[in-house]
C-alpha cells in the first residue's frame, strides 16, 4: 500500500470516528435529557361541558361517558398542563330511576382519566361539584378551587321545572343548584316540592364541575408528547 493510500485509509477512518462519535454523543444527551413534571394540586375544579346525555332511567353502573374541559389549567407556577379541549372521562356509580312514592331518580359519578388535545392521558380521582359562587373559588390563573364544602359526596338528582337535574345530596334534602343545558353555573336552589318523582337527566351541553380530589403530575403541555 503506497503512502498515498495509507493516508487517505487514515484520514476515511477518522472522518468515520468522528461522525460515530458525535451520534454517540448526541444519543447520550437524549437519554440524559429529563421530562419535567408540574403538578396540578388537589382542590383544583375542572370545568367541563358534557358531551354524553346521562338518564336515571337508562344509565348503568360502569356507563362510561365523555366531558371537555372549558378552561386550561395550570401548576401553581402558572405552567399550562391540561388546554382547554381536554376529555375528562367519568363513569357511572349508581344510576336510580324515579319511584312511584315520588322519590326523584339520581345519578352518582366519578371522573376516572383526562386526556390531552395530544395523546397523553392520566388517570385522576375526580367528584361531580356544581360551580356555584359558593361552591369555588377562583385564582389570578384563571383556574378555580373547590372550598371543603364542595369535598361532600353529591349527585345528579331529578328536578326542575323543564325535567332536567340539580347537583347536590339526597340526604341532605334533596336541594343543590340548578344545572341544564349552556347555563352551566347555579340557577339558585330549588325546593323539595320540586324533586318529587322526576327523573335525573343531563344532556348534552350541561357544564358542571370535576373536582380533583388527589394532585396529579403532567409535563408542559405542547401539541406533541
Amino acid at each position: 500500500m503506497t503512502k498515498q493510500k495509507l493516508a487517505k485509509l487514515l484520514t476515511l477512518l477518522f472522518v468515520f470516528g468522528v461522525i460515530a462519535g458525535g451520534f454517540q454523543t448526541a444519543s447520550a444527551q437524549t437519554k440524559k435529557k429529563k421530562v419535567v413534571y408540574y403538578s396540578i394540586k388537589a382542590g383544583t375544579v375542572f370545568r367541563v361541558r358534557n358531551e354524553s346525555k346521562l338518564s336515571s332511567k337508562t344509565s348503568h353502573v360502569g356507563d362510561t361517558f365523555r366531558t371537555t374541559t372549558r378552561d386550561p389549567a395550570f401548576s401553581s407556577g402558572g405552567v399550562e398542563l391540561v388546554p382547554a379541549g381536554s376529555t375528562i372521562y367519568g363513569r357511572v356509580a349508581s344510576a336510580i330511576p324515579a319511584k312511584k312514592d315520588g322519590k326523584p331518580g339520581s345519578i352518582d359519578v366519578r371522573f376516572t382519566s383526562v386526556k390531552l388535545p395530544n395523546g397523553r392521558s392520566v388517570a385522576i380521582n375526580g367528584m361531580l361539584v356544581s360551580l356555584d359562587a359558593d361552591g369555588t373559588t377562583s385564582d389570578n390563573e384563571g383556574g378555580a378551587t373547590g372550598k371543603k364544602t364542595s369535598k361532600r359526596n353529591v349527585k345528579f338528582i331529578g328536578g326542575g321545572a323543564a325535567g332536567g337535574a340539580i347537583i347536590g345530596g339526597i340526604a341532605g334534602g334533596g336541594s343543590g343548584a340548578a344545572i341544564g343545558a349552556g347555563i352551566g353555573a347555579a340557577a339558585g336552589f330549588i325546593g323539595k316540592k320540586f324533586l318529587k318523582g322526576n327523573e335525573a337527566e343531563v344532556k348534552e351541553g350541561t357544564e358542571f364541575g370535576v373536582y380533583l380530589s388527589k394532585g396529579i403530575s403532567l409535563p408542559r403541555y405542547s401539541p406533541s408528547k
